[in-house]
């Protein structure tokens, strides 16, 4: 009876919670001093995010909204929360730009703008240069602001000249849009941009710049379980995002809880498209400010923020438990989502990310499409991931991570970089198809049933002690280096490039690479086609070097489909269903391969979702498949 009255309560509640909650709406035609309602909208979301409480809705209707969404309360739980969506059906757009239409021409193809510092407020992106720690500016100012021509982002110059003579640069994709270039000085009380429009007139066409750091970010933490639902977001000035620093993307959920960030369209960001990541009382660039002292590098910077983090109350009680799943995320200039240990817990799952880091016009080790620290227990899956320079960057306890079923390909660095953890994480069901697949300077890992067509290097990091945790939690155990090896390679499908070699290493495709860890590997029932070697500790490995699976992928509107071939070896190949006995523990957690809530994990779903038996549990990230061609839908 005391069990059933309590979950009366909770009904009851549940129901009162429904009844009391509010929907407010907002369109572009609608009044502040308004009330919300669908008759009498409001005009701007900031003025909504005043009247929202746990489990009210924002209902924003079409149009362009160029402000900052600054929530100032957040929801009580997963079924209290406040939702900011995007009307149904409906395109709303969330710019962090203005658009400029006074440009005067200066001769030639070149037009020049001069704006009043006012028109800024109290922040100006043409006076704030793109800095941090692990940034590399190649020698040059970056500003974080940026200019846009119908909606393309420009590329900024060092100097005038190079806008009144632009040349094309050569190492990337985008070599003729790279000839549209912009300059900017401060002369007085003023900021003046020049800009290259080739044959365009500017104020004939949508000429937009920069103007917010940000779109949506709380700037206090405790802004918990908010959901933001089908915008269009872009054009913000946003800052690098080193893991010593505050995290600033155009969406940003500062040090809080419970986030759900789906189904929009996220692009053109200086820097981050969505930030999981820490505040700024823990740290600032603490590397980049100590610059002075030289025995002291960013390895002991970061280590010093996660204990102060630690202090701050990062466990996951607090902090983390995101999902960001079925968005588009494109044109960021470091990460299309990146995490500096507030992305723990949580769920990025069917999220397209690509074109990340294309215009290179500056560099550091925090680029990615998904770059995360601190992935504790985080799963990463079923994403598309492809033209990045890296594609999934896990950097630093990455422990109890799963990276399953993704599809990573066309990245010019590698698919996946795992740097100094410790494990166990799991990497599953992947199909990784760029020239470099994986590259780890890390133990404790698991890499079953992927289909890898680029290499996998793997060395050791003995001058960095680096943190690893308690089980499923934030507790740190311990600190220690990388050794190299203690990794499981189980029923994967490697593919060579034929003869060749990649001509900087001399490296080959497949796991001879293992040949040289120091600790215990564990190589079992893998395939190999096309010369990629086996290492001598694989153990009933399957080999026919002279077989090319002539692997492609191929584009139909917002599908994908994967072509390959096989032979009868493919269907010999039969291993164990992996779970969390065979995976046994990692060495230095003394922690189990297993989910997140401590049960017992099996790999016992394909990359599509079909039922692995023992029938059907071949090699690779698919099951039941006949014949010798093989077409395959993958997004």
């Amino acid at each position: 009876m005391k069990s059933l009255n309590f979950y009366l309560l909770i009904l009851i509640l549940f129901c009162t919670s429904l009844v009391s909650a509010k929907e407010y709406h907002v369109s572009g035609k609608g009044s502040d001093s308004a009330d919300g309602s669908a008759l009498k909208p409001f005009k701007t979301i900031s003025c909504a995010v005043r009247y929202a409480f746990p489990g009210d809705t924002i209902t924003v209707h079409s149009g362009t909204y160029r402000e900052w969404i600054n929530p100032i309360r957040g929801g009580e739980s997963d079924i209290s929360r406040i939702v900011y969506r995007a009307a149904p059906g409906e395109r709303v757009e969330l710019k962090g730009s203005e658009i400029i239409n006074s440009w005067e021409k200066t001769g030639g193809e070149v037009w020049k703008v001069i704006i009043a510092n006012t028109f800024f407020g109290n922040y100006n992106p043409y006076q704030d240069s793109v800095y941090g720690d692990w940034f590399n500016r190649q020698g040059r100012i970056h500003h974080t602001g940026e200019v846009f021509l119908n909606g393309k982002s420009l590329y900024e110059m060092e100097c005038l000249d190079k806008v009144m003579i632009p040349v094309a640069k050569k190492n990337i994709a985008d070599t003729a849009g790279s000839t549209f270039t912009w300059y900017c000085e401060k002369r007085g009380g003023n900021t003046v941009i020049w800009a290259n429009f080739h044959k365009f007139n500017p104020n004939k066409e949508l000429v937009e710049i920069s103007t917010r750091r940000t779109v949506f970010y709380p700037d206090k933490p405790g802004i918990n379980y908010i959901t933001i639902n089908g915008f269009n977001i872009s054009q913000a000035a946003t800052q690098w995002g080193a893991p010593t620093a505050e995290q600033v993307g155009m969406i940003s959920t500062n040090w809080n809880k419970g986030w759900i960030i789906e189904n929009n369209t996220i692009h053109d960001s200086k820097c981050s498209g969505v930030t999981l990541g820490k505040e700024r009382g823990t740290g600032q660039n603490v590397w980049s400010a100590d610059s002075g002292n030289v025995n002291r590098d960013g390895n002991i910077h970061y280590i010093e923020v996660l204990f102060r983090v630690l202090r701050n109350g990062w466990n996951k009680e607090y902090i983390g438990s995101h999902i960001v799943r079925n968005n588009t995320i494109y044109n960021c200039e470091q990460t299309g989502i990146c995490g500096s240990m507030g992305a723990a817990f949580s769920r990025v799952e069917n999220n397209h990310i690509f074109n990340i880091w294309s215009k290179r016009q500056f560099s550091g080790a925090e680029i990615g499409g998904i770059k995360f620290h601190a992935a504790v227990d985080t799963y990463i899956g079923k994403n598309r991931i492809h033209d990045c320079g890296i594609g999934i960057w896990l950097d630093w306890m990455a422990q109890g991570t799963r990276v399953s079923g993704n599809i990573i390909y066309l990245n010019d660095l590698e698919d996946i970089f795992l740097e100094v953890n410790h494990g166990p994480f799991i990497v599953d069901n992947n199909i990784l198809l760029s020239p470099s697949a994986i590259s780890t300077m890390s133990e404790g890992g698991a890499y079953l049933h992927n289909l890898i067509a680029g290499l996998v290097q793997m060395w050791p990091e003995p001058n960095r002690f680096t943190p690893y945790f308690l089980p499923h939690s934030t507790d740190v155990a311990a600190l220690t280096t990388i050794l190299s090896g203690d990794d499981r390679y189980y029923n994967n499908i490697f593919v060579g490039f034929g003869a060749k070699e990649l001509k900087d290493t001399g490296t080959k495709p497949g796991l001879e690479t293992y040949d040289n860890a120091k600790l215990p590997v564990f190589i079992a029932d893998n395939l190999y086609y096309f010369e990629a070697k086996q290492s001598l500790k694989d153990i009933n490995a399957l080999s026919d070097a002279g077989f090319n699976p002539a692997i492609t992928i191929e584009e139909k509107g917002e599908s994908l489909f994967l072509h390959f071939d096989v032979n009868q070896l493919y269907y010999n190949q039969k291993g164990k269903i992996i779970n969390t006995a065979i995976l046994g523990r990692a060495r230095i957690p003394k922690a189990r391969f297993d989910n997140p809530d401590g049960n017992v994990l099996t790999i016992d779903r394909d990359y599509s979702g079909n039922m692995r038996t023992v029938q059907n549990n071949v090699a690779g990230p698919f099951v039941n498949l006949e014949g010798d061609k093989i077409t395959i839908k993958v997004w």
